[in-house]
């Protein structure tokens, strides 16, 4: 190929958005980026251009020799705190332009410096200039998940990434151990050294922990199989009987609790293939103080990111306003907090939930708890 037909093979590609192909796990050491460089030889010993633009082996050996004969792009030093620190460099490997690009753990924070806060966000950009992408990440750090992870975990993963990478992604590869393999490769040192195995058993390597967390990281790859399925019947123009579309409604106001309610309805809606509306009603006589503004607006930030129709509703009756909008809409949930209100203010003005249970029909109310609630 002489160096013009390769310019204008190049420029081709740049038109059209790179594939991606992740490979999921629900804990480190489950072997992610072991099977990422296992296809990566595969490839390449077809004679696809695959490159290294990041892949951390953790001192694994047999990861990391999985890494000869692969070519890399190196990586950016930049020097932080005294530091230096490698990160990928993503100018570097847009230049290079490979057919295919390496890039483990996605929800990397990159130190400052680079062009990107995320590593996600690098990625987006490589797929953006059509390079096809290979990485890796765990269940645990996307963000609708981060609620549920923290209960289960007692950690609150500071590292999360949008669902949308996850839901745009071209194949999804679940790779998957029991947590009794899992916990037997940490005992024998082949994810952490050794030392630091006890305080791993002690905290996030509990057998419990690791139970929970494959088992949503299998419901979440059943869930990426239904949409593939679903686009397969659609491209086939495969008719079939289905259900009406379920709606959920997201009742919120600027308390902490409104990003867990965002996060439920968002997952509730993706299991039953629905829309969820998140939902605001603010009362003309009850202005919100500028703390509550910006924490509402995070509220909206978030309903977007995960694909939610936000609503502002103007009324001074919080429960007339939900009624109305979810007879309106059609809904089939209402996804909402307890109360902030004392048992004796529900007594004598009457509760919210109760009033719209008694005048709604076929909606299924779903009151979440608050576990910072304390009962009076």
């Amino acid at each position: 190929m002489t160096p013009e037909e390769l310019n204008q093979f190049k420029s081709h590609l740049a038109h059209s958005r790179g594939a991606h192909k992740i490979f999921l796990g629900y804990a480190p050491g489950v072997g992610k980026t072991y099977t990422m460089l296992a296809e990566a030889q595969r490839r390449h010993s077809r004679g696809e251009d695959v490159v290294i633009g990041f892949v951390e082996p953790h001192d694994r050996p047999e990861t990391a020799s999985l890494e000869a004969g692969l070519p890399s792009v190196p990586t950016k030093k930049i020097e932080y705190r005294g530091k230096v620190l490698e990160e990928m460099d993503t100018a570097a490997v847009l230049a290079r332009h490979p057919q295919w690009v390496l890039v483990a753990e996605l929800a990397h924070t990159n130190a400052p410096g680079t062009a990107h806060e995320k590593r996600w966000q690098s990625v987006e950009e490589l797929l953006a200039a059509g390079i096809n992408v290979i990485s890796t990440v765990n269940i645990q750090h996307f963000e609708s998940l981060n609620d549920t992870v923290a209960q289960i975990t007692g950690v609150c993963q500071r590292e999360t990434l949008p669902d949308s990478i996850l839901d745009e992604a071209d194949e999804v590869v679940l790779v998957d151990v029991t947590p009794d393999a899992l916990l037997n490769r940490l005992n024998r040192g082949a994810v952490y050294d050794l030392e630091k195995v006890p305080q791993a058993l002690k905290h996030f390597f509990r057998r419990g922990n690791l139970v929970a967390l494959r088992e949503i990281a299998l419901r979440r790859t059943a869930e990426e199989v239904d949409d593939d399925l679903e686009e397969y019947r659609e491209a086939k123009h495969i008719e079939g009987t289905w259900g009406a579309q379920e709606r959920l409604v997201v009742a919120v106001t600027p308390r902490p609790m409104a990003a867990k309610l965002i996060r439920r309805g968002y997952r509730l809606a993706r299991r039953m293939n629905g829309r969820f509306y998140v939902v605001f009603v603010r009362t003309p006589g009850l202005p919100l103080s500028g703390k509550e503004e910006q924490a509402l607006r995070e509220v909206f930030e978030l309903a977007g990111e995960l694909g939610g129709e936000v609503v502002e509703l103007p009324g001074d009756s919080v429960a007339d306003e939900l009624i109305e909008f979810a007879n309106t809409n059609q809904a089939t949930y209402l996804v909402m907090g307890q109360s902030a209100r004392s048992r004796i203010d529900e007594v004598l003005r009457g509760s919210i939930i109760n009033r719209i249970m008694r005048e709604t029909k076929n909606i299924d109310i779903l009151v979440v708890a608050d576990p910072e609630r304390v009962a009076p």
